[in-house]
């Protein structure tokens, strides 16, 4: 592994390390297939563990609302840049296999930094990433929690990428995103949102990999997610053998910043002592 002081500089501060608990063990990146991911781990060794995998046009800043909470829990916390984001190397364009491709990637990260098994975070595409982790490596996933995950087409997607493509030439949008990918930030926009606006929609369906999943599931939507609709969530929920469902009201896309008190509360209560919210 490629490791500096200079990873943690570059990537603008994603957790406050101000605080001498949040210190990572582990950080810097690892070559994958002629790329490298940018990556970091917090917490004790040897205990239990959750990787979190971030959403579209997201990184490992995504998470700063939540690792702090997991590792005052005691959990061991792995994250990371995915191709083509942030810290990890650019990508110039979206295979249509690339969740795929995430996701044997995400295997190989853990396998490389010594994580055994595992509970699953993910959000929006990390979502989608989960699941097929946890049909694929069953054995490997204790739980999984997904957050505005999809698992097949909905013409709603389009409209709502179009607009991000919109809100993205100026602030807020713009600057976030600056200050999460740099430079590469409006490349990196028009390649993630071509790829979904230009793709073959009957390829986007991971349906038949949830009833594969064998583990406690907490499937998580928010009620005015502009990109997915609430039959989606259900859906999800329906498929797998252990699935709940939370919705949330009042919330758009993004629950982990939106409501990051509650939205770590409920998570954790999942993981830990398997509670879910009510009629879930």
């Amino acid at each position: 592994m490629e490791t500096s002081h200079s990873d943690r500089a570059r990537h603008k501060g994603a957790l406050d390390l101000e605080q001498p608990s949040l210190e990572p063990s582990t950080t810097g990146r690892l070559q994958f297939a002629g790329h490298a991911l940018y990556c970091e781990k917090y917490g004790p060794e040897g205990g239990k563990t959750v990787a979190l995998l971030h959403h579209g046009l997201g990184s490992t800043r995504s998470w700063q609302h939540q690792v702090p909470a997991f590792l005052e829990c005691n959990w061991q916390v792995v994250f990371f840049d995915l191709w083509g984001y942030s810290c990890s190397d650019t990508q110039d364009s979206f295979a249509p296999e690339f969740l795929h491709q995430d996701a044997q990637e995400t295997i190989m990260l853990l396998d490389a930094l010594g994580v055994g098994n595992i509970s699953l975070i993910g959000y929006s595409d990390g979502g989608t990433i989960a699941i097929m982790l946890a049909a694929e490596y069953p054995e490997r996933i204790d739980s999984l929690v997904t957050v505005a995950a999809y698992i097949y087409y909905e013409p709603v997607m389009a409209l709502a990428l179009q607009g991000v493509l919109a809100s993205a030439q100026s602030p807020p949008l713009q600057t976030a995103l600056q200050r999460e990918h740099g430079a590469r930030a409006e490349a990196l926009v028009k390649a993630w949102i071509g790829h979904w606006l230009h793709a073959d929609t009957a390829a986007l369906t991971v349906v038949d990999e949830l009833p594969k999943i064998k583990c406690p599931v907490l499937v998580i939507q928010s009620e005015l997610d502009e990109h997915t609709t609430l039959q989606h969530a259900k859906d999800i929920a329906d498929g797998m053998q252990d699935g709940h469902l939370w919705l949330i009201p009042g919330v758009h896309h993004m629950p982990p910043h939106e409501l990051p008190e509650n939205f770590n509360r409920m998570v954790l209560g999942m993981l830990e002592e398997h509670t879910f919210p009510a009629g879930g």
